[in-house]
């Protein structure tokens, strides 16, 4: 490997510790985005339950049960000392995001109805969410950075899906969830890019952009296109 390739490598991928105000900035981004998970979400399910989708009820609070458990475990990972705690919580927390990936298609595949490229691709994104739960847990050492490109294909899994989902789903609600994808597929340079200033607040910061438009997207789909 050259020189240059190798500070590079360096560059991007060597840990640091963060400034007290890196972990404020970050601590008030975590704050900000489980603040208003947990509002919206609570929201977001009683309308459903009382107004318009009763039958959509189980489903959103998968969603919004994996949305609200992922920015907790987020939060405590980011803030909790160094120690043997932290790096349980590292393992959580990096576990939660399969958990979440497959809780966000979980409301929009159930509004596909019975298609059977939404039941499949259904079973697809809670399978390779548990497997990588399960690698995150178990073996968190020998899986690394590969998870990345675990979690971008299943993220993006649903392209298999698409005219299945035009053709249920409001315009609309199309175009978020697209904009959200493309929102936590950018967020990653940031997270890769760990002797950035300020890189996990930025990483953050996509990650509340990427979960704020695909929440707009479920309300779409359960509550405002039902209205």
């Amino acid at each position: 490997m050259s020189k240059v390739s190798e500070r590079a490598r360096d560059f991007l991928f060597t840990p640091r510790t963060y400034t007290l105000a890196e972990l404020i900035a970050d601590g008030v981004v975590h704050g900000i985005g489980l603040v208003m998970a947990m509002v919206a979400g609570s929201v977001l399910l009683t309308l459903a339950l009382v107004r318009t989708a009763p039958e959509a009820f189980v489903p959103l609070s998968v969603y919004v049960g994996t949305l609200v458990g992922v920015l907790s475990v987020s939060l405590a990972f980011h803030l909790w000392p160094k120690g043997r705690t932290k790096a349980w919580l590292a393992r959580f927390d990096q576990a939660a995001i399969f958990l979440f990936i497959a809780g966000t298609y979980t409301p929009f595949l159930a509004a596909a109805g019975n298609a059977p490229i939404a039941d499949k691709l259904l079973v697809f994104v809670w399978a390779g969410a548990i497997v990588g739960v399960a690698l995150k847990l178990l073996a968190p050492r020998h899986f690394g950075r590969i998870a990345i490109i675990f979690y971008l294909a299943i993220g993006w899994s649903g392209i298999v899906a698409f005219q299945t989902l035009t053709a249920t789903l409001p315009p609309a609600a199309l175009w978020l969830i697209l904009a959200g994808g493309v929102a936590y597929s950018a967020g990653i340079v940031f997270h890769l890019w760990e002797r950035l200033a300020f890189q996990n607040v930025l990483w953050h910061i996509f990650v509340v952009i990427g979960a704020s438009l695909h929440l707009i997207a479920i309300y779409d789909v359960a509550v405002i296109s039902r209205l």
